[in-house]
């Protein structure tokens, strides 16, 4: 059993492991094309969060946010195979800063039904990763239970 849960964690880190080696090796001088697409989006999310709390994102460059999400998802993924909560917890903060600025359905309208389903089932893919990391933690943290063995009774031999 031990090693199919190995096995299992290691499947589903894969997912984070490639997508942070992608934007590594495409990091470069301006942060690579993952800050491109970031920009216009992490830009958008702004708007969204000050039109409707009132609250002011503050500005950064955008390459820092793609090293902070290569560093989250490398490290994270490590120690999340090793059975680590600790890399569940960074996989799980990653997921939930990176998974409504880059999958904005919402600013688009359902006309437009090809980018919107398309984000949209991208979305939901990463409420299903959020959910797997927060089981996992779930289970981590709540203590197991021994079973404890019924003693059975020896008859004595008279």
């Amino acid at each position: 059993m031990a090693l199919m849960t190995s096995f299992g964690r290691l499947l589903f880190v894969l997912v984070f492991v490639l997508s942070a080696w992608q934007e590594f090796s495409e990091f470069g001088v301006d942060g690579g094309p993952a800050a491109k697409t970031i920009v216009p989006k992490f830009d958008m999310f702004s708007k969204h969060v000050t039109t409707h709390t009132g609250f002011q994102v503050p500005e950064f460059e955008i390459k820092l946010l793609v090293a902070g999400a290569i560093a989250l998802k490398g490290i994270g993924s490590l120690l999340f195979i090793l059975d680590s909560s600790i890399g569940a917890y960074l996989l799980f903060l990653h997921q939930l800063i990176a998974t409504p600025i880059l999958y904005d359905f919402y600013n688009y309208d359902y006309d437009n039904e090809k980018e919107f389903s398309q984000l949209f089932i991208e979305f939901t893919q990463n409420l299903a990763l959020l959910g797997g990391l927060m089981f996992y933690i779930g289970m981590k943290s709540t203590p197991r239970r021994s079973v404890k063995k019924k003693k059975t009774l020896k008859s004595k031999a008279h």
